[in-house]
């Protein structure tokens, strides 16, 4: 069906509806009457309301009890961002490996005997990833469009089978700068699908665990990087660099053969309007259970959100959409979520044995701080979990920026110093303990955040745009690390920490003034609070009254009467 004209709306602000109002206040709304607007609606208003209301009312256990299998098959995708996290990690850590600095790096002057990967050299292999990564983003949101989830990352697992070679047999640096491009292009598919296909198959109650466990992923990934290259620290083969490459096709195999088996989103099956496939789908993904779940009434509600959105303007479903409207609001709370992660010193984790190694510590008491970092980090992560159930998001995010910003400049202070060795172990264990904070809050909400902002319609773009912002502000870290920390450039060791810091402040001013609070809310919840241009602060506070006012318009008078704001 095709939308109506924005126009034809009635347009009304949250500021103009006092939250004192009771249930049967009159005041006009737009999805007062969506079932006489949009005829396709009056059968699943019923259906949608009371799938709506028994989420809402699910509890974690029911949750996992109800959907096991959802949640299983969602682990299998993300291990793709696990192989992601791996990737792009060992390149880094390769940064501090002698064997690899030999093979493709220069003399250092100030060393004699030993090897350095020039800053130019560092930044041109992270970034040409990272390139390779947007491409690839740019290219998923037509590929999951056109093929769904499933097809996508199956064709960018085999992609990258074959792309490995290239970084694996490279003679010289230029060959193995090409092989991170091509590498990077089945990376950034990765980097999206698996948290969008959660988001689609998950129910309110589990959606923020499983979300944010892909912040846990990438730190498994990058942890297994780290640990394997320092196993081969004492090597002087190629081999010592080429067998964690290696790994990569022993990651892969089982991974394709893991999604080969997983259902496709019932959510991509519904916008491409297969209701049946979808309904089978959804039966793969959920345990039979009749008193708290009715596969119909689920069906109603996810194809009730996406007529409600193609009527609101979200008919078409292509780049440029997201920048119309208030879509546009939308990808801007998307795109600055993941850019407060770069701004919050993330690349503190990817670059961590090679900070360590810079601040003075030795390559194999770098390689062991690294590694336990990241174990710290999934500590944190996993803590993530109990904070989020209480706390919420934009909570949790705005105390987490405040956290780093402080230790941040502890950390800048201390870089001051004159290096000792308690200096450098000083300087590590306060970045360890950025780490910490971070992967308690900045890195798992982000992920729960980009993926529950934007519409259900232009979801896997907008995600896809966000990431991409993401990626270009990691180029600008990506050429300005590696300077800040290499001897043979500006050496500025701790002292970077207040680069980020003036960076994280920024961030924490725009979370305060324009993240909103979607904790609990339902798609088409946050679809009207949008709509409404309800301001950040009040999103959480508003959506109580949401229910009341119903916003599912039955045919049944008495129910529309309600339904008035």
């Amino acid at each position: 069906m095709a939308s109506k004209p924005r126009h034809d709306l009635v347009e009304l602000s949250f500021d103009e509806i006092s939250l004192e109002q009771t249930p049967n206040s009159h005041h006009e709304d737009i999805f007062s009457d969506l079932s006489a607007r949009i005829p396709s609606l009056q059968p699943l208003s019923s259906g949608a309301r009371a799938a709506t209301k028994a989420e809402q009312k699910m509890s974690l256990l029911t949750g996992c009890q109800l959907y096991p299998k959802a949640i299983a098959w969602s682990i299998v995708l993300s291990f793709t961002v696990i192989m992601e996290g791996y990737d792009t990690t060992l390149l880094v850590s390769f940064f501090t490996f002698p064997g690899f600095k030999q093979k493709y790096g220069a003399p250092d002057p100030s060393q004699p005997g030993n090897f350095e990967i020039s800053p130019k050299w560092q930044s041109g292999l992270t970034s040409a990833a990272v390139v390779g990564q947007i491409i690839g983003l740019f290219l998923n949101g037509f590929l999951a469009d056109w093929f769904g989830y499933r097809r996508t990352i199956l064709t960018a697992l085999v992609s990258l089978c074959f792309f490995i070679s290239l970084p694996f047999f490279a003679v010289d640096v230029q060959m193995f700068l090409a092989g991170q491009f091509l590498c990077g292009i089945p990376w950034g598919i990765f980097q999206t699908l698996a948290t969008t296909y959660a988001a689609e198959v998950l129910p309110v109650a589990l959606r923020a665990y499983v979300l944010s466990s892909m912040n846990i992923c990438w730190l498994i990934g990058q942890m297994c990087a780290v640990g394997v290259v320092r196993s081969q620290a004492g090597n002087g083969t190629e081999w010592s660099y080429r067998l964690p490459l290696a790994l990569q096709w022993a990651l892969a195999v089982p991974i394709l053969i893991g999604v080969y088996f997983a259902p496709e989103s019932p959510g991509w099956l519904i916008r491409k309007e297969r209701p049946v496939e979808a309904r089978r789908t959804l039966l793969r993904l959920t345990t039979a259970h009749e008193d708290c779940f009715n596969v119909d009434e689920v069906i109603a509600m996810m194809t009730h959100t996406n007529e409600t959105e193609k009527y609101l303007g979200n008919a078409q479903i292509t780049y440029w959409d997201c920048f119309k409207g208030i879509n546009l609001r939308r990808t801007e709370i998307a795109c600055m979520i993941w850019i407060t992660q770069q701004a919050s010193f993330s690349s503190s984790g990817t670059y961590a044995a090679y900070f360590y190694e810079q601040a003075g510590l030795s390559i194999q008491n770098s390689f062991t701080l690294a590694i336990g970092m990241y174990g710290i980090a999934i500590v944190g992560a996993i803590l993530s979990w109990f904070c989020i159930r209480r706390a919420g998001r934009r909570r949790i995010y705005l105390i987490g920026i405040a956290a780093s910003m402080a230790i941040l400049t502890v950390a800048g202070g201390v870089g001051f110093l004159p290096t000792t060795n308690a200096q450098s172990w000083a300087l590590g264990g306060l970045i360890t303990f950025l780490t910490f904070i971070y992967n308690l809050s900045i890195g798992p909400i982000c992920y729960v955040l980009v993926a529950e902002i934007p519409c259900t319609r232009l979801r896997i773009k907008t995600v896809i745009l966000a990431r991409i912002v993401y990626n270009m502000a990691s180029i600008v870290t990506n050429v300005i690390t590696p300077r800040m920390l290499n001897p043979t450039a500006w050496n500025w060791k701790g002292k970077s920490c207040f680069f980020f810091l003036g960076f994280s402040a920024v961030c924490f001013i725009w979370c305060y003034l324009r993240l909103p609070e979607t904790f609990g809310l339902s798609y088409l919840e946050i679809d009207i609070l949008f709509e409404k241009r309800a301001k950040a602060s009040k999103f959480r506070e508003l959506q109580r009254h949401l229910a009341n006012r119903g916003y599912f318009s039955v045919p049944d008078e008495v129910q529309k009467q309600r339904a008035m704001w």
